[in-house]
Parts: C-alpha cells; structure tokens; sequence
C-alpha cells in the first residue's frame, strides 16, 4: 500500500491551517498561531475522557494530532467545560509570556479546522461528544 496522502502532504496542510487560523485570528505570525493552536486543543483535550479524546484526535490532519496528543498527562484530573472566558484565559496561559492569543482564539481555531477538515466527519464525532464539547467548537 502506498503511503496515505494525508501523510505526504502533511506539512502543506498543516501551514494551510496555520495561515486559516491567523486571518481567522487576527495574529500576524504562523508562531502566534502556532502557540494559540496548541492553547485551544490543550485546553479542549482536558475535558475530554481518554476515549472521548481519542475519537477526536482520529479525525484531525497528522500534524494537528499529534499537536494534540503531544506532552499528554492522562494522569492530569480532567476539567469541566466552564464559561468561554475561563477557557480562554486557560488558552491564553500557555507560554504567557509569548501568547498572544486574542479572545476569539477557539472561535478562530474552529473555523480553521472547518476549512481543513472533513466537516461531515467533526460533526459526526461531535454528536458521541458531551454537549458542552460540542459547545466548544460552535460558539
């Protein structure tokens, strides 16, 4: 079998992303967006179950998932959805000294993810997630 074209093609989808993420951001730099980026799915990835996340993860682009996953505490106690700015200010505390996440960070993160990914695909994901997951990505 050939190697899946999502893998070949990786790097390119994955600054398709970024550069969604930052006009949808109003960030100046794909190193912005980046930090911002990991924030929100760290910040999502949190309230999930271990089985909840890894049902999301399997529909993100190769980069994104590993983002994702990446320096992953399964030990850490999960968190509930809270209100968005508690979330926010949660995106916005990683690496905080070089964050500059705005207040619509996971508001322009999804939109980025609608444009780089199967949306019929996060939809139907979203529907075996807890509302307030599903809450997260539509607001």
């Amino acid at each position: 079998m050939p190697m899946p074209s999502e893998y070949q093609r990786a790097s390119l989808d994955f600054e398709k992303f970024l550069l969604d993420a930052r006009e949808a951001s109003g960030l100046t730099t794909t190193n912005q967006v980046y930090t911002m980026v990991q924030g929100v799915l760290q910040t999502f990835r949190r309230r999930l179950t271990l089985p909840e996340a890894i049902h999301f993860a399997g529909i993100l682009p190769p980069v994104l998932r590993a983002i994702f996953v990446a320096d992953w505490d399964t030990n850490e106690p999960r968190r509930c959805f809270g209100d968005r700015a508690e979330m926010i200010q949660e995106v916005q505390s990683l690496r905080a000294d070089h964050n500059f996440a705005p207040d619509i960070a996971i508001q322009a993160v999804a939109v980025a993810l609608r444009k780089n990914i199967d949306e019929a695909r996060l939809n139907q994901v979203l529907t075996h997630l807890p509302s307030a997951a599903r809450d997260f990505w539509y607001s």
